[in-house]
């Protein structure tokens, strides 16, 4: 790699040796790695052929010593979520046109995924919520969560989407991936109904415990939902704020699965895995009685650290 044209930015965390550069004139990328980016590479392709918004790969190969790269065209310098925190004043409220921003370019995506869909069906599902949830990496560190109880939630989940189209899918979708161009960082992706993605959008956003420095108001909520069901509408498939809690009942689990149990000798580590855990129980609790998850009454971590207590067995 020739060190004048290309400037090191950061890490990859997707692999462990990997690293992404940006050209000296800010127009492509170069990200390297090993096999999940030649996998996540070859995904890209195909995703920009089918007209999801996703950054062009401009060429691919192996450098002089042997490392996987790929060039691909830059879709601009920040990701939504960098451009709400340098927005923020003395309020933490999103900014209005970062939601509008996101939500033209869910809108694109969503187009884009309810026009190819993918074989479904029940055992579908099931992969979709292994996957997506990381189920199997959950209840090995928390055993003492994989109860009936849990299964039965997730199974009435699951049954709930059975009529719902699936697609190809981000599946780590958020302002942080999302640039007004289009959506970078698709390591994650696979198969999940329509509207996984677009439709946590914000949703997310309290799961990160308050630390992000924007929270999303109501209002933004329900109107960027709306223009959800409106794209979904216009492409003649169901409106996806119906499913908001059975999508949010997996990602609780996707966020227990970045939050590895630690020695409770590490106070902030311990505290954020207990924090996850019991988002994913309030979230269990919330969809038991409701059908739904409302975000917007989870605590953030301090609150949870000072007054919530440790999450228990469901």
């Amino acid at each position: 790699m020739d060190s004048t044209d290309w400037r090191f930015v950061k890490k990859r965390t997707a692999d462990a040796d990997g690293a992404v550069y940006v050209s000296a004139d800010g127009t492509r990328y170069r990200r390297t790695g090993g096999a999940a980016l030649r996998s996540e590479a070859a995904f890209q392709q195909m995703a920009a052929g089918l007209g999801y918004p996703v950054p062009r790969v401009l060429e691919h190969g192996e450098t002089s010593d042997g490392t996987f790269f790929v060039d691909e065209e830059s879709l601009g310098g920040q990701s939504l979520h960098e451009k709400a925190l340098a927005s923020l004043d003395s309020r933490r409220e999103l900014p209005d046109e970062v939601v509008e921003k996101l939500a033209e370019v869910s809108a694109r995506l969503l187009a884009a995924q309810a026009a190819h869909p993918v074989d479904g069906g029940p055992d579908v599902l099931r992969r979709w919520v292994e996957q997506a949830g990381w189920t199997d990496n959950v209840f090995t560190e928390n055993p003492d969560l994989d109860t009936p109880r849990t299964r039965a939630t997730l199974t009435r989940a699951t049954d709930e989407l059975t009529e719902v189209p699936m697609m190809w899918g981000h599946l780590d979708y958020g302002l942080p991936n999302v640039l007004p161009a289009g959506v970078i960082d698709w390591q994650h992706h696979g198969v999940a109904p329509l509207g996984y993605d677009v439709a946590l959008a914000l949703e997310v956003i309290p799961f990160k415990g308050g630390a992000k420095g924007y929270d999303a108001t109501p209002q933004q909520r329900e109107r960027y939902l709306g223009l959800l069901d409106s794209a979904a509408r216009a492409a003649a498939r169901p409106p996806v704020s119906p499913y908001l809690g059975a999508f949010l009942l997996v990602k609780s689990l996707f966020f227990l699965a970045l939050m590895r149990p630690t020695d409770p000798t590490r106070v902030d580590k311990h505290q954020k895995w207990q924090f996850r855990r019991h988002l994913f129980l309030k979230g269990i609790e919330q969809y038991e009685r409701t059908g739904n998850i409302d975000t917007a009454l989870f605590p953030t971590l301090d609150n949870f650290t000072v007054g919530q207590g440790p999450a228990v067995r469901p």
